[in-house]
């Protein structure tokens, strides 16, 4: 290989690894709204909470335009435990939306969903690691 083309194949893979899911959204055609929420769910991001907490659940209102593009403002409908992390999630919903979208939809995607409301659940609620299971005694059978 000479060193001009390996000069490019460095950069080329250096640019792919400083921004890995720059262009999430725009990579594959979305021909459904199953193909939507899997393009949805490969930009979302949890927050990082501090050990023990529970994560939370929230959910946003958006629109898109024809060409995949946020239609008007996202509104948050629903957060199961507003709290001090919720500006955490928020800011990671708002931030999944923004690397994701232009979404690349087909053309007859792009007819149906323009200017639909899509109800969007991020739910990132986490086991608590420091709670001890609970023990059914009554649910075991013993033989003796």
């Amino acid at each position: 290989m000479t060193p001009r083309r390996r000069m490019i194949v460095v950069a080329l893979i250096a640019a792919s690894a400083a921004a890995p899911d720059a262009a999430v959204g725009q990579t594959t055609q979305v021909t459904n709204l199953k193909e939507l929420f899997a393009a949805l769910k490969q930009c979302w991001r949890p927050p990082r909470l501090a050990r023990g907490d529970p994560g939370m659940q929230i959910t946003v209102l958006v629109s898109f335009n024809r060409d995949g593009a946020i239609l008007g403002r996202p509104r948050i409908t629903y957060e199961s435990a507003p709290g001090s992390d919720s500006l955490a999630y928020r800011v990671a919903v708002m931030e999944t939306l923004q690397r994701c979208t232009p979404l690349n939809f087909t053309e007859g995607m792009g007819r149906a969903v323009a200017g639909r409301p899509f109800t969007l659940r991020f739910d990132d609620r986490r086991s608590n690691p420091n709670k001890p299971d609970e023990k059914r005694a009554w649910l075991t059978t013993t033989t003796s």
